[in-house]
């Protein structure tokens, strides 16, 4: 099941907060990581909100 979900998120364009917090801890060991629902507004921000969204690295 936790496999479907996360191929369904990626279908729909959103990444897994999972993976972004293991992202955070290997290249930004010092920086405070977004909450889930942060991460989630930020990602469609990125995908339909046009400037200023995107990838860190």
């Amino acid at each position: 099941m936790k496999a479907l979900r996360a191929m369904l998120r990626l279908m729909v364009g959103q990444p897994s907060y999972d993976a972004y917090l293991v992202h955070m801890a290997q290249r930004h060991p010092h920086a405070t990581p977004m909450s889930r629902v942060e991460f989630f507004r930020n990602r469609e921000q990125a995908r339909y909100g046009g400037a200023g969204g995107g990838k860190c690295c």
